[in-house]
């Protein structure tokens, strides 16, 4: 009998600024949220806890920063569908001065279903940020794409 990897959700975009910026882009909130949440109350910082809000939706979140390694990877821990998750980005410079970002979600629960439908949700929903700050910092255009995702609310679960 094999052991079957654990599920995870997996998105991964090329954006064509610097890595210091791109990485920045997530530790601060006031980057962060022209691409995906409205608002953070502090920057990312290892052992630190944060909260996320999205307004739009009334949705708040704390948000356990696990690990920081400037320009290569954040890892946090957060409220997942069904229980903690661990999301890790990981930033690779190039040469051409563009980073690649690479986003992976692991600790679904629930029956394999419930899984498979979190799985779908969580590389969708990463596969907006990705886009949305594509979009902030190559252009300064805000897609709104989280917030249009669900523009009667979030479904109930």
């Amino acid at each position: 009998m094999t052991d079957k990897p654990a599920p995870t959700s997996h998105t991964a975009m090329l954006i064509r600024k610097p890595v210091a910026d791109v990485f920045n882009a997530f530790i601060d909130p006031a980057i962060t949220s022209k691409f995906w949440f409205t608002g953070g109350d502090r920057k990312l910082e290892a052992g630190r806890q944060v909260r996320w809000e999205w307004k739009m939706y009334g949705f708040t979140v704390p948000v356990d920063v696990k690990a920081i390694e400037p320009n290569r990877r954040i890892e946090i821990q957060w409220p997942g569908y069904s229980g903690q998750t661990t999301v890790e980005w990981r930033f690779k410079a190039r040469p051409d001065n563009t980073t690649y970002v690479d986003i992976t979600e692991h600790g679904f629960s629930g029956s394999p279903e419930e899984i498979t439908k979190q799985v779908g949700d969580s590389t969708q929903g990463f596969t907006f940020v990705l886009a949305g700050l594509k979009a902030w910092l190559e252009h300064g255009v805000q897609l709104n794409l989280v917030r249009d995702a669900h523009p009667d609310g979030l479904p109930a679960s």
